[in-house]
């Protein structure tokens, strides 16, 4: 997810989005404690994509 996707969706949108990749996080996790987990970078890209999701959010906030 690029952060010119997520600059232009608002903060309601944008946390509802955070919570659904923060679950999704926390399943990958579980899964690749488990062995289940095809891809372990997945967890690195998840990581990313909610700190680019704080990021917008606390832009916006600030305006």
């Amino acid at each position: 997810m690029k952060f010119t996707e997520i600059k232009d969706l608002s903060v309601t949108e944008l946390k509802k989005k955070r919570t659904a990749l923060s679950k999704e996080l926390f399943d990958a996790k579980i899964k690749n404690s488990i062995g289940q987990l095809g891809n372990p970078i997945e967890i690195r890209q998840l990581r990313r994509d909610i700190a680019r999701i704080n990021t917008a959010i606390v832009k916006k906030v600030a305006r």
